[in-house]
């Protein structure tokens, strides 16, 4: 699908695609001119070329978002919350154009793109709620001479950096508190996937977010553009989803300058599978929890263990689903399993599945790439895998499931939380106290217990260890963006 027919027999969002930067309030060109290519991993096809933004467009960025702060903050809740509802209207009116550009961007199937934008709107409408009940407190001192007045206030402008996974969800997950808070932002989206981020921000845009709210950044030079919102003295907060080694680099730079910080790094899940779960719920909540996004998702199944007694069967039933769906072009009605985001990413699958092997694993199905053009990877699962093996201890993402087994739930536990990061686990489990007990040991942020998906607007997503700080989405969603503010008031 090429992009005039994309625009051919979209709607506006599609029709009059927004490819420059978006600085106050103004859709303009970067520093020069300068702009790079956004390619279909699919077919391989450009499909447009975006602004690529300089430090010179930064400052502009993050000047206005400082300059817009005080007013923004006065806002009213109920304007933000309005404002935060009818761009959830806007977007779930443009559920096809949307899907159909993320799909085209960045490869997942259309089905599933539709999925993102339902999940994607939902942060906007769940903030326009939350926007609305900002509490405080007011109390007396102990000694009954001093009132004690407890407000929120807005932490400031934020700098936002999302990831290409999910172009949609993940700015909303963002923007969404952000703006229910009072917040200005500057917001540099993936390079690998602009597009969506863009159509979002212009929704945005039409739903009435005053000048200088929201101002984005396209580029190819991320760490020169966001290292010049770090060191700004304007900034006073960071949310960044992607790498831990960026991460690190971010909480570095946040640290120099005492920024609120919020990290969404990498993940490790393990994928537990006890010796008396249901094997057919397993394994739909492995299909569901390893291949989302052609597993390029951070909460993606990772590591399966296995209880021996049930590995040979669970391992058939996967490798049979898995082998009977369909690789492809997203766009195309009846595929399961888009391409990866890019030729270094499939470099890396095939990388992890070799050395793999090397090490004395079995490939059941798959192992290997489609023939032809685009970054696909065949599904694949492999028994009898070596604890070092290198896909054991780095995020695969991509479509391979690696199974290893254990003998007695200690011994899962201590497989599963030998590793740096903590972002989600899943537990499969007929027994509630054993699910009760191996959620609570397990070094993890979310657990999902017979079920392969935890993400939703109205729970809080966030990891521990290496994973990340802080919380989205859910009540505390938006206290990432609230300081607190004590007024002494004698009586």
């Amino acid at each position: 699908m090429t992009l005039t027919e994309m625009t051919r027999a979209a709607r506006p969002v599609l029709a009059d695609l927004k490819t420059r930067l978006y600085l106050n309030d103004e859709w303009v060109d970067a520093e020069g001119g300068r702009t790079f290519a956004v390619e279909n991993p699919a077919t391989g096809e450009i499909l447009a070329h975006v602004a690529d933004g300089s430090v010179a467009d930064a400052e502009r960025a993050i000047n206005a978002a400082g300059a817009a702060q005080a007013d923004w903050a006065r806002t009213s809740p109920r304007a933000r919350s309005e404002i935060l509802r009818r761009a959830y209207d806007l977007i779930i009116e443009r559920t096809e154009d949307l899907a159909a550009l993320m799909t085209a961007e960045m490869g997942k199937p259309l089905a599933e793109a539709r999925g993102e934008v339902a999940y994607g709107a939902e942060f906007f409408r769940w903030f326009s709620e939350e926007a609305v009940r900002i509490s405080g407190d007011y109390t007396t001192t102990g000694d009954g001479k001093n009132r004690i007045v407890v407000t929120r206030v807005p932490v400031g402008p934020c700098v936002l950096v999302t990831p290409w996974n999910f172009p949609l969800a993940m700015g909303t997950r963002k923007i969404g508190p952000a703006i229910a808070a009072g917040c200005t932002i500057v917001f540099k989206p993936a390079a690998q996937t602009p597009l969506t981020s863009l159509a979002l921000v212009d929704i945005l845009h039409e739903a009435g977010l005053p000048k200088g709210v929201l101002n984005v950044v396209t580029t190819t030079r991320a760490s020169e553009v966001v290292g010049n919102w770090m060191s700004s003295g304007i900034a006073r907060k960071v949310s960044f989803t992607g790498s831990t080694a960026v991460g690190k680099i971010l909480l570095t730079q946040a640290a120099e300058n005492v920024m609120r910080s919020s990290m969404e790094l990498g993940g490790n899940a393990p994928f537990i599978v006890c010796a008396d779960a249901n094997i057919d719920r397993a394994v739909d909540g492995a299909m569901m929890a390893k291949l989302r996004n052609m597993g390029e998702a951070c909460t993606a199944a990772n590591r399966f263990m296995v209880h021996r007694s049930v590995a040979a069967e669970f391992t058939e039933k996967l490798a049979a689903r898995m082998s009977a769906l369909t690789v492809g072009d997203g766009a195309v009605a009846g595929t399961d399993i888009g391409p990866l985001v890019d030729e270094a990413g499939l470099d890396k699958v095939q990388g992890f599945v070799d050395d793999a092997v090397q090490r004395g694993a079995r490939i059941v199905v798959g192992g290997f790439r489609p023939e032809g053009s685009g970054y696909f990877y065949q599904p694949t699962v492999l028994a009898d895998v070596s604890p070092d093996s290198a896909l054991m201890s780095a995020e695969i993402f991509g479509p391979v499931a690696p199974i290893v087994v254990f003998d007695d739930e200690n011994e899962a536990v201590r497989l599963a939380n030998d590793t740096e990061w903590g972002l989600v686990g899943y537990v499969f489990t007929q027994d509630i106290d054993r699910a009760l007990r191996m959620g609570e040991e397990l070094e993890v942020g979310m657990v999902g217990v017979n079920t392969g998906l935890v993400s939703n607007p109205a729970a809080p997503f966030g990891g521990v260890k290496q994973s990340g700080l802080g919380r989205e989405g859910g009540k505390l969603g938006i206290d990432e963006y609230l300081e607190y503010k004590y007024l002494a008031i004698p009586r």
